[in-house]
């Protein structure tokens, strides 16, 4: 009885994936965390969108990331949900497992690349390529990391505005309020972080558009 209905789950997961999104799925895990890992915690730049809030709401109000993080996840997969619908959670629950399995494989590992805080422009435009890239390969299939792609995805979906946009308006928002608790610099370092970011997953994301008829010709 449980290995049938263990199976049946798994059909309805995977059900409209082929190995090619899969794969790329998992390859856009990878990079974003590995970026993540070895940029992002090595030289402190913070974030925008959930994770930012989650740092904002622990600093002001005590409350623990254990309970925010999956609190506020699945508010924005029951909006992206209501938004985007039922295949967009299908797909998001491989690209989030992945990125965890991932964040664990490179905890277990020194870091790979060399510390980048003497070279803070280089810290930010590497660690915004590699969050843009990763996470765009994983918006790309259908999906998101977590609920901030979800968040900027149903924001995107609701008011017609591009990708970049609706990124950048959570991200700033959330910034711009870290201003309560956080020196400006480092603010500074990471607005310039997640517009690099915010870039490239739209034009990522935009590629795997179908042109209009007239462009096309």
């Amino acid at each position: 009885m449980i290995p049938e209905i263990l199976a049946g789950l798994v059909r309805k997961l995977t059900e409209g994936l082929t190995w090619k999104k899969v794969l790329l799925i998992v390859l856009g895990a990878a990079v974003t965390t590995f970026g993540v890992h070895n940029i992002h915690q090595q030289v402190g730049i913070t974030e925008g969108g959930i994770l930012g809030l989650m740092l904002l709401l622990n600093h002001w109000f005590g409350l623990s990331p254990a309970v925010l993080t999956p609190l506020l996840d699945a508010l924005c997969y029951l909006l992206a949900y209501k938004c985007l619908g039922g295949s967009f959670l299908r797909i998001s629950l491989i690209s989030t497992g992945s990125v965890a399995l991932f964040y664990k494989l490179w905890e277990q590992l020194p870091p790979m690349l060399p510390d980048l805080s003497h070279w803070p422009l280089l810290a930010v435009l590497a660690g915004g390529a590699f969050v843009g890239i990763g996470v765009g390969l994983i918006v790309r299939q259908g999906g998101s990391a977590g609920g901030d792609d979800a968040l900027a995805l149903t924001i995107s979906r609701a008011t017609r505005w591009r990708l970049a946009r609706a990124y950048l308006f959570t991200d700033v928002t959330v910034l711009a309020l870290s201003l309560t608790y956080l020196p400006l610099g480092r603010i500074a370092c990471s607005l310039a972080t997640v517009t690099v970011s915010s870039f490239l997953i739209d034009r990522i994301q935009a590629a795997a558009l179908p042109r209009p008829a007239a462009e096309a010709e």
